[in-house]
């Protein structure tokens, strides 16, 4: 008899956080580090919304809650989805979290049986296909492509569903690549849907308010109002907000599917922390002008960024409607060698190599689902991204 459990088998640990320590362990040891790994803005929490949370403390707010949210966070975001995204919600549908990967993850525990599917695209958020493995499912990953723009296709949706589906797993604008679906394509998608009524979604719209140029941020619900009975739209103040150490996630959906979801997080973690909870009940409420100018800063970051890795030999890089990542394609670099006699045989390597030789830390394709790639977060200053990206063209055309 084994003392760990066995579904511990199935998972491996988030390749993020393991890029991030790296690079700090790097970092201690008095190397030259430029981590482009983390996926959390450079912004500080808005001084309102910590103002909020001083005066919580100040107030007492720190006792136990409700399991899953104040009743008073809970209208915000039913008025947030009303004012932002056209859905109407009542409280009794929302539930809030430690985080949206805490939601996420209760939604899967909540239904999930042995067999059950979940499609997934690929490029895909690490998390998703070991968050579907503990909960005893079946990721299926679709793969979309740089030439799709990183985005699938309805086609190629409707291919992956069968009997044994039970969500489709949806997001945009996406981590790892930035890329955003348009109403049109996302329209599409939710035809198929329409077609499959046993198929449930489940978005995350983590990065709703990144979204830059002219693309236009929308969410399955909304474009086809008859999925509203069978979506769980994910969501929270993580990203925009600047507010990732204060984890605060939160959906709303069917209240059949959050009460279960509800029962799971009452076993689990309980509610998420009191002050928290008050922080995004002002991030919410409280003034939103503060989001046009960070956007526009990331726009900058996003084009200095792509227009960087261009220059690199060996490397495409596309340019994303929203979020704040890139996933440039290394196509062109692999089989070769490094100026230390490396071989660049996949993304890791290329990753590997890239930080022990340059001090630059990205995250590699395979750990998303999709290679050969890799993942730079251009949430940092421009003074490190440029410094960084030079490091990367360096590295690119040494390699012979």
């Amino acid at each position: 008899m084994t003392f760990l459990s066995a579904t511990l088998n199935r998972v491996k640990p988030s390749p993020t956080i393991a890029v991030t320590t790296k690079a700090q362990e790097l970092k201690a040891a008095g190397r030259d580090v430029i981590g482009l790994g983390a996926g959390e803005p450079d912004f500080d929490t808005p001084q309102n919304i910590k103002d909020a949370a001083v005066a919580a403390i100040a107030a007492g707010k720190t006792k136990y809650t409700a399991v899953d949210g104040i009743p008073e966070l809970k209208e915000a975001i039913c008025a947030k989805f009303a004012r932002d995204n056209d859905l109407t919600y009542a409280p009794p549908q929302v539930t809030v979290g430690t985080g949206g990967k805490q939601v996420l993850y209760n939604a899967f525990m909540a239904t999930l049986n042995p067999g059950d599917e979940v499609i997934i695209p690929a490029p895909y958020w690490v998390s998703y296909p070991d968050m579907v493995l503990l909960a005893g499912g079946t990721p299926v990953t679709v793969e979309a492509s740089l030439e799709a723009n990183f985005k699938i296709t309805a086609d190629q949706l409707e291919a992956a569903i069968t009997s044994n589906t039970k969500w489709f797993l949806f997001n945009s604008p996406s981590n790892p690549t930035g890329a955003g679906y348009s109403r049109d394509e996302l329209k599409a998608l939710t035809d198929v849907l329409m077609r499959h009524p046993h198929v449930w979604v489940m978005t995350d719209d983590m990065y709703e308010h990144l979204a830059y140029d002219d693309f236009k941020f929308c969410t399955p619900a909304q474009v086809e109002p008859r999925l509203y009975d069978r979506t769980l739209t994910v969501n929270g103040v993580s990203k925009a907000y600047a507010m990732t150490g204060w984890r605060i996630g939160y959906a709303a959906g069917p209240e059949v599917l959050i009460k279960a979801m509800r029962k799971v997080q009452s076993q689990s973690t309980s509610n998420p922390c009191s002050i928290s909870q008050n922080a995004a009940l002002e991030a919410l409420n409280g003034p939103q002008d503060f989001l046009a100018p960070n956007n526009v800063i990331f726009a900058r970051r996003r084009d200095l960024v792509v227009s960087m890795l261009n220059q690199a030999p060996g490397i495409v890089c596309p340019n994303p409607e929203g979020a704040f990542y890139v996933y440039p394609s290394i196509a062109g670099c692999i089989g070769k060698t490094t100026t230390q006699g490396k071989r660049i045989d996949n993304d890791e390597t290329f990753a590997t190599a890239l930080l022990e030789d340059t001090g630059v830390a990205v995250v590699f394709g395979a750990a998303f689902g999709l290679s050969p790639n890799f993942r730079v977060s251009y949430a940092t200053s421009d003074a490190a991204l440029k410094e960084a990206c030079q490091r990367i063209i360096d590295f690119c055309k040494g390699l012979s």
